[in-house]
């Protein structure tokens, strides 16, 4: 499993709205090329947003599927770019609720078993990398927004 995490200068509120919104997930997830439509039930469990990941005409379409939602705490997405990739990928936040700091953690695991011990020694530096660089990216967008209001 490759987790990550992140102290952010946000309160717990504002970093989920971030997290469940996945029209943000471009600016700040890499590879997350283009979100092509979010299911209006979204984010309750089983509800999806369709994207496209990679860069230009490598890019592959797919969707992502909420497995589990917990109010402004806890969101678990079941990601898919297939052929490639199918993980299962769980944000946490934590901190005072009303407190201008907070705490993610990001956890991102093969979906499949058998196959993700085979590749896991070989793709989880890989991805632990990426997804450090995400959260990076992601504290400056927020910091971003902070600045703007």
């Amino acid at each position: 499993m490759a987790y990550v995490c992140r102290e952010f200068d946000a309160s717990p509120v504002a970093m989920f709205k971030v997290l469940v919104d996945p029209t943000t997930y471009p600016s700040w997830l890499i590879g997350a090329a283009e979100i092509r439509d979010v299911d209006d039930a979204w984010p309750a469990p089983g509800s999806r947003f369709h994207h496209r990941v990679g860069v230009g005409p490598l890019s592959i379409p797919d969707h992502t599927e909420v497995l589990a939602c917990d109010d402004e705490a806890m969101l678990c997405l079941r990601v898919r770019a297939r052929p490639l990739i199918a993980a299962v990928v769980t944000f946490h936040v934590v901190g005072d609720r009303d407190g201008d700091h907070c705490v993610v953690t990001m956890e991102e695991e093969p979906a499949r078993r058998v196959i993700g011990n085979l590749v896991r020694p070989v793709l989880d530096p890989t991805i632990h990398v990426r997804n450090h660089r995400s959260l990076r990216r992601l504290d400056a967008l927020v910091r971003q927004a902070s600045a703007e209001l």
